[in-house]
């Protein structure tokens, strides 16, 4: 078996703390990221803001998709992670709740876990 790190890319509305997009690539890109954000935003959107951290993934092209989509970009100050508390708050539950117990061996494998805890949680907070 061969470990190799995953990366996840999440976006959830602030105001119900509901996942409305996620997945999970082995090699991030600007331009995976764009299409994340295309899947996510395919139709028009009522969200108006995207809050996101000073990583170099999210490039000219993410804020090029971000502006003709109508979303405005927000950054988060370099190492600030309480200035988005609610994902930073998703993120420890996710490691704490399902990375702490699980031995994920492909990103297929944590998309579909990952999906399913998405789907059951959603259909309790409804």
């Amino acid at each position: 078996m061969n470990f190799r790190i995953l990366y996840c890319l999440f976006l959830i509305r602030h105001s119900r703390r509901e996942i409305i997009h996620f997945d999970v690539t082995e090699s991030p890109t600007s331009e995976w990221v764009v299409q994340q954000l295309r899947e996510a935003f395919s139709d028009s959107t009522e969200d108006r803001y995207l809050i996101f951290d000073r990583d170099a993934k999210f490039s000219s092209d993410v804020q090029g998709f971000l502006d003709s989509a109508g979303v405005s970009a927000i950054r988060t100050s370099y190492r600030s992670p309480c200035q988005n508390g609610v994902a930073e708050r998703w993120v420890r539950s996710f490691r704490n709740d399902l990375l702490d117990r699980v031995i994920v061996a492909t990103s297929t494998v944590l998309h579909q876990i990952t999906c399913t805890i998405i789907t059951r949680i959603a259909r309790t907070t409804d």
